[in-house]
């Protein structure tokens, strides 16, 4: 039996996931609203390189926008500010060259909604009731036929695409990590 093109990828990015879990410390970065704050920004530039290449190399608006996080990470950020920051550091525009490599890209972003909401609880109990947690609350009763119907388009991929999204589900693991992790000194 031929392993599905979601199961193919999961084992293709598992070194580059891995490294981001490990270097990212989101535990002692989330432990104050400071951190919190600034690794909520840090997200924010993220999602804002990544979102726009993946929308463009899909050129389906019906399947990436109820996809897409920024709006929940500008409520966290005004909520926690009172303002929405004037200036959001953004790595570089990945450049996602068709549907393979904006799926492989999308995969880290679909992922990490899914494992977002162990961050959520921690936060909410590190720092109460209140604390805006838009973006790690997830899609609530729409992830799990997000998530489904995201690996159904991933899994009805021609195998001629499989190459460029384990490449581009790799690079975006290795980027975020290397983004998220980054010095800001």
């Amino acid at each position: 039996m031929i392993d599905s093109l979601h199961a193919r990828l999961r084992d293709a990015t598992q070194a580059a996931h891995e490294a981001l879990e490990r270097d990212l410390d989101w535990e002692a970065r989330v432990a104050t609203l400071p951190g919190y704050r600034a690794l909520l920004v840090r997200l924010r530039g993220f999602h804002a390189a990544y979102e726009p290449a993946i929308a463009a190399a899909l050129a389906d608006a019906a399947f990436f926008d109820p996809r897409r996080r920024l709006p929940a990470l500008d409520a966290d950020l005004q909520a926690l500010d009172r303002a929405t920051p004037d200036t959001v550091p953004a790595p570089t525009t990945p450049r996602l060259d068709g549907a393979g490599a904006a799926l492989g890209a999308l995969y880290v972003l679909e992922g990490s909604t899914l494992g977002g909401a162990v961050i959520g609880r921690h936060v909410a109990r590190l720092h109460g009731e209140g604390v805006p947690l838009a973006y790690y609350a997830g899609r609530g009763r729409a992830t799990g036929p997000l998530w489904r119907e995201f690996r159904e388009r991933l899994d009805g991929l021609p195998e001629a695409e499989a190459a460029a999204a384990f490449a581009a589900g790799i690079a975006t693991f290795e980027a975020m990590r290397g983004w998220l992790t980054m010095s800001e000194g």
